[in-house]
């Protein structure tokens, strides 16, 4: 007898959530500076702002990427198959500090291109494991400017 697989079907569609929760959720940050700005705090929000197709806590498949400890990260991925069980839905892999960047974009793109998530999030995923990248890197100290043309000069006349 053949083996059946169930997909879970959550009752609710994510659309009928986003439009539920987008004027009012927990990771929605508002900023009356700059026209009325929104933002999102949502950690499967890779960019940030506030939008259905950016919105982790609604899609069932979503990628997001946070710091690690001593300067790695962390790529975290939701699974559809426990979508009720919080703990279960996620899905960490760690790159420690010592680990090259390109080496880290590429398994990115092979984690999410291998398990089916969206294509259009995979360029913002490297982007901002880019950008926690170079900011975890120790910032060099700009050396003194040299003087240059007459007042190079003069100062090598006086001494």
């Amino acid at each position: 007898m053949p083996e059946h697989h169930h997909e879970h079907h959550p009752n609710i569609s994510a659309d009928l959530i986003w439009e539920i929760a987008r004027t009012n959720n927990a990771f929605l940050v508002k900023r009356r500076s700059g026209g009325g700005v929104q933002f999102s705090r949502d950690p499967f929000n890779l960019v940030n702002k506030h939008s259905r197709k950016h919105a982790g806590f609604v899609n069932d498949k979503a990628v997001g990427i946070l710091p690690g400890a001593k300067g790695g990260l962390t790529l975290t991925t939701k699974k559809t198959k426990h979508s009720n069980r919080p703990i279960a839905n996620i899905n960490e892999v760690k790159f420690g500090a010592d680990k090259s960047g390109p080496k880290i974009y590429k398994n990115i793109v092979n984690v999410t291109a291998k398990q089916g998530y969206r294509a259009d999030l995979r360029q913002d995923a490297v982007a901002r494991a880019s950008a926690i990248k170079m900011s975890s890197r120790p910032v060099k100290e700009t050396p003194d400017k040299k003087i240059r043309g007459a007042k190079a000069k003069k100062a090598t006349a006086k001494e």
